[in-house]
């Protein structure tokens, strides 16, 4: 259970590094990073933008028209890669956590 919880609350393969299970815990730590790298990345560029146009006085400091800037900034290939990015770390997420909760039931069997 305590790789299920690592795995559920922390960090998608930190279950498997407590069942030493190293190759699958750095694919699912290197896929989640990768996503989380891309989702971060994005945000913070939208966000830099965004309150330049503010600093600038190009745009008011106004909930609707950022939320609107922000729709508006993003091309299709962008939308493309961060609907990507998040389903890799949804996947990464549930992989880790079902398949510490399988390996360390075969452990605990196996002991």
């Amino acid at each position: 259970m305590k790789a299920v919880l690592l795995s559920t609350l922390v960090y998608p393969g930190a279950g498997h590094i407590l069942l030493k299970k190293y190759v699958p815990s750095l694919i699912l730590l290197a896929a989640a990073s990768a996503s989380l790298y891309i989702l971060i990345s994005n945000a913070f560029t939208k966000a830099m933008l965004i309150s330049e146009k503010i600093i600038n006085g190009e745009v008011q400091p106004d909930m609707s028209v950022i939320r609107n800037l922000i729709t508006t900034y993003q091309t299709p290939e962008e939308v493309q890669a961060i609907n990507i990015a998040t389903v890799i770390l949804i996947i990464a997420w549930l992989i880790g956590i079902f398949d510490s909760y399988r390996v360390g039931l075969a452990q605990e069997r196996s002991q």
